[in-house]
């Protein structure tokens, strides 16, 4: 790589492309700004869920519809990330973080007042497309705004309120649905955003100098969204519609083929919408691949595990939800613990190696749940796969946007949020055809003895979805104590087996974090 992308020089750009906030109080409402719009986004993707049910005895949609309001919020925010990164660039980070939070707030408005499905899952595709601009240029300002110990300070308080959000969603989504209804809560998110809107005059909304505005990659742009997004369709879909089915593997070969005339495209253009060199930065694209390893290892068990735990430890859904909570409390606390540790002194490739161990430890340590399930034997366990989370978070974003020169963190923001959202898309795709497959063989090998099941398919696809209940019923009166324990242990051998499978993902990724950081390290 070249040195245009140094620590060194990147510290210390020549021609800042904004003004930045220049004194600590208008800093300090800058970075208050970028958190209060930062905190809605995960509450959004982690709080719609627990709707669903509300949203469907209200609207309706079947299974399709309502699997989409979370998919189109999704698909949206990881297809635009780096498109909104670089036209901040261009356009101004505070402009564009503005236009961000706008588009959220209609998005929400819309969702709010949504008359059928289809509404809802157009409105929630607007929201991920002003989510996709408010992570990306709220990062780039962050990185623009400050520098030093203030610096490594913002993007902890970065981390830690995303995973304040994350945490904290199901938990607000759920009092408003019971109170209120499912609609209040897209009225929430609108009317939060709209108090980061009065708020973003101190951020700043003037353009950049000189004609980089001009220069946008309208081309590239489209050629990039268009190939994310069926990328993204083949992954979402995938299990639905069968990994082998013609519209999946049309899905990725149309993506394939786009992404390819993409990387042409940007080949040669003068100001491409994505700067080629920047993927061949080792230390860059190292840190990128933490939020990767975070994915496999900490977002397919937030996702997941609570059905684990009701299906194979019959726990309550309430009870579940409360020991999720040992898996988020570290991804709360975690990026401060970092930030505060660096700023001590600590390598922060230090912390990063120990989030990833503690992903590694706290899936293997999961081996140990099972029908018994004592919450004390699991704490640790849990406890270390969030410390995976929590101490990469915002840390990692801070040390990645610190090796590009300042009028490309927009970009490089966008390059690492794409980089984590599409990465979730498909560790919990992968995580899910994995599970489904292997409770469906093992189920299939200990039904295959059992005499008198109503309709074993049925059965098998119903546990495999995570339901025991309706896996139960669908065999029949007859044979359900004796189902019970096959179905339950066949789900629970699954689940151990693809907790490996993850280990051995996270294992894999440091390994080539490690090659790629010793590859930085000699090019300097």
């Amino acid at each position: 790589m070249t040195s245009e992308l140094s620590t060194s020089e990147a510290a210390t750009p020549t021609s800042p492309p904004e003004a930045t906030p220049s004194d600590p109080r208008r800093g300090n409402l800058t970075l208050a700004a970028v958190l209060l719009a930062v905190l809605v986004v995960p509450m959004s993707i982690s709080g719609t869920a627990v709707a669903l049910p509300a949203i469907s005895s209200d609207i309706g949609g079947g299974a399709s519809g309502q699997q989409w309001v979370v998919n189109a919020f999704n698909l949206s925010f990881a297809c635009f990330t780096l498109v909104w990164g670089s036209l901040s660039d261009r356009f101004g980070r505070g402009r564009l973080f503005a236009a961000g939070a706008a588009t959220f707030a209609v998005g929400s408005v819309a969702s709010a007042l949504a008359p059928n499905i289809v509404v809802l899952d157009v409105a929630r595709g607007v929201a991920g497309l002003g989510g996709a601009a408010i992570f990306s240029c709220g990062a780039a300002i962050l990185s623009s705004a400050f520098d030093g110990p203030a610096r490594l300070r913002a993007f902890a308080l970065f981390g830690t309120t995303a995973g304040i959000g994350v945490a904290l969603g199901p938990t607000l989504s759920g009092l408003l649905v019971e109170t209120a209804g499912w609609r209040p809560i897209f009225a929430v998110q609108a009317a939060v955003l709209l108090v980061v809107l009065a708020a973003t005059p101190v951020i700043g909304l003037g353009r950049p100098a000189g004609d980089a505005a001009a220069k946008f990659d309208l081309l590239g742009a489209v050629l990039l969204v268009l190939g994310l997004l069926a990328a993204m369709v083949g992954i979402v879909q995938g299990e639905p519609w069968g990994w082998g089915s013609p519209a999946v593997v049309a899905s990725f070969v149309l993506a394939v083929a786009l992404l390819v005339a993409f990387a042409r495209v940007e080949s040669r253009r003068p100001a491409p919408l994505l700067d080629l060199e920047l993927l061949t930065h080792a230390r860059f694209m190292a840190l990128c691949l933490v939020p990767v390893a975070a994915s496999f290892g900490f977002v397919t068990l937030l996702t997941y595990f609570p059905t684990f735990l009701q299906f194979v430890a019959g726990q309550s859904s309430a009870k579940a939800g409360l020991v999720i909570v040992l898996l988020t409390i570290p991804v709360v606390v975690g990026p401060l613990a970092a930030g505060r540790a660096v700023g001590a002194g600590v390598n922060p490739l230090v912390v990063i190696w120990i989030s990833l161990g503690a992903l590694i430890a706290g899936d293997l340590g999961l081996l140990l749940a099972g029908p018994d399930t004592v919450v004390a034997v699991i704490a640790v366990p849990l406890l270390l796969a969030g410390c995976g989370m929590g101490l990469s978070a915002g840390l990692v974003d801070g040390q990645a946007l610190a090796l590009v020169p300042e009028e490309k963190a927009g970009m490089a923001a966008g390059v690492v949020n794409t980089m984590r959202l599409g990465s979730e898309a498909i560790a919990v795709a992968v995580y899910a055809a994995l599970l489904t497959g292997l409770v469906t063989r093992r189920g299939e090998e200990a039904l295959a003895g059992v005499d008198g099941v109503g309709n074993a398919a049925d059965v098998i696809g119903r546990a495999a979805s995570g339901d025991l209940g309706q896996a139960l019923a669908a065999a029949g009166p007859g044979v359900r104590e004796q189902v019970a324990p096959l179905v339950i242990d066949a789900y629970n051998s699954a689940f151990h087996t693809t907790l490996v499978v993850l280990a051995v993902v996270v294992a894999g990724l440091s390994g080539v974090i490690a090659v790629l950081l010793r590859r930085g390290a000699g090019a300097r």
